[in-house]
């Protein structure tokens, strides 16, 4: 009995891995990118820094509301400078229409600490434990 040799057939493959890859690495890209683009920023204000882990603030969080505190002792809010009285009822305003929203003090490094612990603890009578201040990391 005679058997027919079969030809070895051209195996189509399609390597998915590759492409995963390259997926993932474009997403990052992309992800790292938007972050950049939506921190909010505050004019004239040189933070603080320090050292080690903690003291970062999540950049680009449409719930948080960043308030600056210049060289100079003014509140500004929205590249404005504002009087605190206006400061503390647009945090009223803010953490009512945001229940999870926190509010962020970006202070000047040249600030007086005490003039700093002021302004946090009338903005904390407000927003309770939802009110932060800003460092810069130094890695």
């Amino acid at each position: 009995m005679r058997f027919k040799q079969q030809k070895p057939t051209a195996s189509t493959e399609v390597n998915l891995v590759p492409m995963l890859d390259v997926m993932m690495s474009v997403l990052t890209f992309f992800i790292v990118v938007s972050l950049t683009f939506t921190a909010q920023r505050v004019s004239n204000v040189e933070l603080p820094s320090t050292t080690g882990e903690g003291g970062g603030v999540t950049a680009g969080n449409p719930t948080q509301l960043v308030i600056g505190f210049n060289r100079q002792g003014e509140i500004i809010l929205a590249q404005t400078p504002v009087s605190e009285v206006e400061m503390l009822e647009e945090m009223r305003v803010f953490l009512e229409n945001a229940p999870e929203g926190e509010v962020i003090l970006k202070a000047d490094r040249q600030l007086d600490y005490g003039q700093v612990a002021q302004l946090l603890l009338k903005m904390g009578e407000v927003g309770g434990s939802r009110v932060s201040l800003a460092l810069d990391r130094i890695d």
